[in-house]
């Protein structure tokens, strides 16, 4: 790797930003600038065409950083993301056009999940730097706010990154910037893509006049998108049990996984216990409970997770969610669904016998599309749909609905700043507005209003089976990534599969796994503490006391419902759509 002196270069460059201004204003361009500009027009015309704004436009914000670039020039930078198609364009695509355009010999990393949660906790951990910039998960903000390690966004670019920030930028235009806030209004981590775990379900076989008119006889109530766990239920029921074949194919009335593998974990943690109303109302985290069930204080500080201490990972709305989990696997999906990870089960439904499925992740859009698949039709239209998951027993109005993923550009530190000036220069450009239409329309994962709201993305809606409308209704904001009650995300998460596992198999019972899972996350929060590794918001558990002082109080940890099974409740596809987008645009 080559060294720069950082301090020299950077003064040098903001000594001659001015000059450059007033001669790029003036429309005398160097012989350097002109080739600039050169690449700027090929690299609009050949990959960016999608843009919301003019070509002009795009081709002086590709200008920007071939000058902002500059001091970092013939540089070797490594950044690292996890394999989704948003992030592999990123290193197929736009880390080969960035460095063209700006002479940075930028490479972006494609590793595992997991393994960029390791190597992002071992950079924290041992001060070496190892990238110098990852595509980390919003999940983490409540680590990244408590250890020190990790760049202030809001106050780099006002200081350090004042000169390197782009002026076209457009904060407000990004859609999840709550998600990598914490509780003192900086942020921290710069979205560059997100997707919703939504309801999924065979539209073409819930509009067969046949079908509708079974369910009715043997449910009462219509067949149509649940809007509780009952409706859920008797859907998945009927499917695999009354109707059980269509066109010569045994169909399921629900999928899921159920290996005992970290991505189990993602199963649960990702928002499935608040998705049945363990929780506290408050977006984008129940406030003072989360979708963890962790409690906080007025400081924002962890106080416990076990009902005994005031959390709810232990109560009845969480055995509730996790015996719905085991009963629906059980008796509703394929047989060979109890074996199956994250991602053995994802492509499962496009296979064409799987009637819904409650918790379906939107960054398998672009697959379901593909006209190959049984789920489209002749012509490449979806034969499904996504809508909102139906909620829980527990669930209240304010609470989160669901989970978002939101992968987001995070830097620490231990990276020199020449080197994280530098990636951080990569990270604005996969998010500016010259690429972000392009990148939506490969990967599917949205974070810019106006790239939603484009007349690009009205063209695809009808193939994208909702995604769209999804994603222009207000609503979207009540699904949501883990928060900033989560003190450090890295050792948490594995103590969820380790824990949950042993339900799925029947091992245990949900209480005795939650229990549990409950009293790990107590107990490593508590030596967490103890161990004085954080900045600020470190835990201070509440004393242990008799469960039942925390179920008679208001709120969550809620206590145990006479019935946890109402009637079920439906709702045509095409109300809701209608409901949707008369929502008018975002809040």
């Amino acid at each position: 790797m080559q060294k720069h002196d950082n301090k020299s270069k950077l003064t040098k460059f903001r000594l001659t930003t001015l000059a450059a201004g007033l001669l790029l204003a003036s429309g005398t361009l160097s012989a350097q600038e002109e080739d600039t500009r050169a690449i700027a027009e090929r690299l609009v015309d050949e990959h960016f065409q999608n843009s919301t704004l003019s070509r002009e436009e795009q081709i002086e914000e590709l200008m920007w950083f071939a000058k902002a670039a500059e001091p970092f020039r013939g540089m070797d930078i490594q950044t690292v993301a996890e394999g989704l198609t948003t992030h592999v364009y990123e290193s197929e695509v736009l880390a080969e056009a960035f460095s063209e355009l700006t002479g940075i010999n930028l490479t972006h990393n494609i590793i595992g999940e997991g393994d960029v949660v390791d190597t992002m906790q071992n950079q924290m951990q041992s001060g070496n730097s190892i990238y110098d910039g990852f595509v980390n998960d919003t999940d983490a903000i409540g680590t990244h706010i408590r250890y020190g390690t990790t760049i202030n966004l809001s106050e780099a670019m006002e200081n350090e990154w004042a000169d390197y920030t782009l002026p076209t930028l457009d904060l407000d235009d990004f859609i999840g910037l709550q998600y990598g806030t914490g509780p003192d209004g900086s942020l921290y981590q710069l979205p560059t893509q997100q997707f919703a775990n939504l309801y999924w379900f065979r539209h073409d076989w819930f509009q067969r006049e046949d079908l509708q008119e079974q369910f009715r006889e043997i449910y009462g109530y219509d067949l149509g998108v649940p809007t509780n766990w009952t409706a859920y239920q008797d859907i998945a029921e009927f499917f695999t049990e009354h109707v059980g074949e269509i066109d010569g194919t045994t169909v399921y009335g629900h999928m899921d996984y159920g290996r005992r593998d970290p991505s189990l974990g993602w199963r649960f943690h990702d928002s499935w216990l608040s998705m049945a109303g363990m929780g506290s109302p408050g977006v984008p985290s129940g406030n003072p409970v989360d979708d963890w069930g962790i409690r906080v204080n007025e400081d924002s500080q962890p106080v416990g997770a076990s009902v005994s201490r005031g959390g709810a990972t232990n109560s009845p709305a969480s055995v509730f969610a996790m015996q719905k989990a085991v009963d629906w696997l059980r008796d509703f999906a394929p047989p060979e669904a109890q074996g199956m990870t994250f991602g053995e089960a994802g492509p499962v439904p496009a296979q064409g016998h799987i009637a819904q499925q409650i918790f379906w992740y939107t960054a398998f859009t672009a697959d379901m599309t593909d006209p190959a698949v049984a789920v489209t039709d002749d012509e490449g239209n979806p034969l499904w749909r996504m809508a909102p998951s139906p909620t829980g027993p527990y669930w209240e109005e304010g609470m989160k609905v669901g989970y978002q993923d939101v992968g987001a550009w995070t830097f620490f530190d231990s990276t020199p700043e020449d080197r994280r000036t530098a990636a951080w220069l990569f990270g604005q450009f996969t998010v500016s507005k010259t690429v972000s239409l392009e990148k939506l329309m490969h990967g599917l994962t949205p974070i810019r209003e106006s790239d939603i709201f484009s007349e690009q993305m009205t063209e695809m809606a009808p193939k994208l089976g909702g995604l769209v409308e999804f994603y222009r209704s207000p609503n979207e904001s009540n699904w949501t990534p883990t928060g900033t009650n989560v003190p450090d995300y890295p050792r948490m998460a594995p103590l969820w599969w380790q824990n949950l596992a042993p339900v799925m198999s029947g091992e245990v019972t949900p209480q005795e796994g939650l229990d549990k899972l409950a009293a790990d996350m107590d107990s490593t929060m508590h030596r967490l503490a103890r161990a004085n590794v954080f900045d600020s918001y470190a835990p201070l558990l509440n004393e242990e006391q008799d469960p039942q002082y925390w179920l008679d109080q208001e709120g969550s940890p809620k206590a145990k419902l006479d019935n946890e099974m109402p009637q079920g409740t439906t709702v045509p596809y095409d109300e809701m759509m209608k409901a949707w987008m008369e929502a008018g645009t975002r809040q």
